[in-house]
């Protein structure tokens, strides 16, 4: 899997609305997802969410194998997805379009790349409110690139909110957990 994630480093990206997903509106053409979660309140829950996030271990708790090109979310990471079991196992391909590196806020965009069964975004942002309260909040705008996913229908959207769901309640363990 090493050798396709260094294959995808100048791989283009399948979709032009690049960095969509960092303020404002999603581009019109595609299905949206806006979810938030409670994560907790304070600057400890907030930097053990944000580790957690960058480090990839949100999609490792959720159950999604990666694999990927260095050990942080960075702009121009590559990270390779393996959802499934078995033969069943996709392989979901994807590149860090942008960070957020703010004081009260840090997170990440990818973007899909070819393999994907998805064209589109998703970005990962926690936040920590004046008020103390931490949050993560995931948006995605997206719509299918293969014939197994335009097949899937509706049921590509319920599995990508059942996706969502397992990364939001990750970094709810991730964030109340003593240890980053």
């Amino acid at each position: 899997m090493r050798a396709v994630v260094a294959e995808l480093a100048d791989a283009p990206l399948t979709y032009p609305e690049v960095g969509a997903t960092r303020d404002g509106a999603l581009p019109a053409g595609y299905g949206h997802l806006h979810r938030e979660a409670f994560l907790g309140t304070g600057r400890a829950v907030f930097e053990r969410a944000a580790a957690g996030l960058l480090a990839w271990r949100m999609h490792e708790r959720a159950g999604i194998p990666v694999t990927r090109s260095v050990p942080t979310a960075v702009t121009g990471a590559v990270v390779v997805q393996r959802p499934g079991i078995g033969p069943l196992r996709l392989t979901v391909p994807c590149r860090v379009v942008y960070t957020v590196a703010e004081s009260d806020r840090q997170g990440f965009g990818y973007g899909t790349l070819a393999g994907h069964p998805e064209r589109g975004e998703e970005s990962f942002v926690v936040t920590l409110a004046p008020s103390g309260e931490v949050r993560a909040v995931i948006r995605a705008f997206s719509r299918p690139a293969t014939l197994l996913s335009q097949a899937g229908g509706p049921m590509t959207g319920l599995v990508q909110r059942y996706v969502t769901g397992r990364y939001l309640a990750a970094l709810q363990n991730i964030a109340r957990s003593d240890a980053v």
